[in-house]
Order: structure tokens, then C-alpha cells, then sequence
């Protein structure tokens, strides 16, 4: 069973006793240097971040205390792990870190050699390639990576949460994470998610629109300067 909270106010304690909860909080980011992400956006994540920070504190009221975290691209836990999310300005570190200091556990999440052969795919992916074939074939590897990676971290929060446990989980919307039927997975989904997703995409299309606007008005200033005199 899933729940999305942020459509439902405390969780029924009763339907969770005994049993193990999984929160699950999506990973928002923008890409790029900080100084060129527009303030909105930056408004927009911060708001973000407050709301998850306080609602899986509720939830943390309803069912009990976090007891172990689980974090994607994370292959080792602990304080390595920790300074890794901070070093990286990863959105999620101020609440990892009080829920670690409050007694939870940052756990090892990825294989390193899977997420490593993943990253590479994907970087592969990204460069223009003249082959169908090169192409199909580096897509199905990626998919098959995918496929082993998201694996690992259903394993590892397996191995890891126990009976009457909760976890909490940071990953990406995409994932392709299946979980155990026996663990209750609960979405962390407050209102500042449907905004930033509205809000980026809004500002990719305008993005989009202006350097088609900048090509264009490249394409006609060379043809200007073509023109015989």
C-alpha cells in the first residue's frame, strides 16, 4: 500500500502497527552552477524542503522515529555519507542530518561499480551518436544497469529495515524502485512539489524559447553580412 501525504493529514497509526514504513521523499534539484538557477526556483526548492522537513516530522509523531535513511547515489553511509550530501549542497542534507543526529542511521544505499556503470551510460547517451545501432545498444545497457542499480536498492533497504521500523528513502520520481510487498510505503508529496514542477517547467519552455530566438537572430545576422555589398 502507498499513501501520498500532503492529501492526508496523519496517518492512521493502527493500519502501520507492527508492520514496516517506508517514506519516500522525491529528489528535486536544478542542474547547473547555484548562481544560475533563477531566485524562484531557489525560493521554490527552499520551500520544498521546509515542507518535507515537517511533514515526515509528522509522520515521525504518527509512527515513530526514523531508524534508518536511505539515500540514492550513496554508496557508503555514515559520516562519509553525510559529508558527501553536504559537500555536494544536496537539498536533503539539513534533514538527514537531524534525523542522524537524533539517532537514525544513514545507510550505504548503491553499489558503487552499478551507479558507476550507470553514470557512464548515461553520460554516453548525451553525445551525439551517428549509429542507430551504437545507439540502441548503449540504451538497452543502460536500461539493463538501471534495472541492476534500482535492484541493489530494493536489497539493501530489505536487508536493512526491520519489523516495526520506519526508514525514510530520497530518490528520484523516476526511480524504478519495487519494494518488498511487506513494506508500507508512504509518499512524501507537499504542496511545493506540484509547484516546482509547474514552475520548471514553465522556465524550461521559456529557456527553450529564447535560444530558439537567439539562433534565429544568428541565422539572419549572417545572412546580412553574406549579402554582397
Amino acid at each position: 500500500m502507498a499513501e501520498e501525504l500532503g492529501r492526508i493529514t496523519r496517518p492512521a497509526t493502527a493500519n502501520y502497527q507492527g508492520k514496516r514504513k517506508l517514506m519516500l521523499a522525491p529528489l528535486i534539484h536544478l542542474a547547473g552552477p547555484s548562481d544560475s538557477v533563477p531566485p524562484e526556483g531557489t525560493e521554490i526548492l527552499g520551500r520544498y524542503w521546509d515542507q518535507v522537513d515537517i511533514q515526515v516530522r509528522a509522520v515521525q509523531n504518527a509512527l515513530g522515529s526514523v531508524a534508518h535513511i536511505f539515500h540514492e547515489n550513496l554508496p557508503e553511509g555514515g559520516p562519509a555519507g553525510l559529508g558527501y550530501l553536504e559537500a555536494t549542497a544536496q537539498g536533503s542534507y539539513g534533514l538527514a542530518a537531524g534525523l542522524v543526529e537524533a539517532g537514525a542511521v544513514l545507510e550505504a544505499t548503491e553499489s558503487m561499480e552499478i551507479l558507476a556503470e550507470s553514470l557512464d551510460l548515461q553520460r554516453c547517451l548525451m553525445q551525439p551518436l551517428m549509429s542507430p545501432t551504437v545507439a540502441a545498444r548503449l540504451q538497452e545497457w543502460f536500461g539493463e544497469a538501471n534495472h541492476r542499480r534500482y535492484e541493489f536498492v530494493a536489497d539493501a533497504i530489505n536487508a536493512t529495515l526491520g519489523e516495526d521500523e520506519t526508514g525514510l528513502l530520497f530518490i528520484n520520481e523516476r526511480h524504478q524502485v519495487q519494494f518488498p510487498v511487506d513494506i508500507e510505503v508512504i509518499y512524501i508529496a507537499p504542496p511545493a512539489l506540484d509547484e516546482f514542477r509547474r514552475w520548471l517547467q514553465n522556465w524550461s519552455e521559456n529557456f527553450q524559447r529564447q535560444m530558439a530566438e537567439q539562433a534565429a537572430g544568428s541565422a539572419n545576422s549572417a545572412e546580412e553580412e553574406d549579402e554582397p555589398q
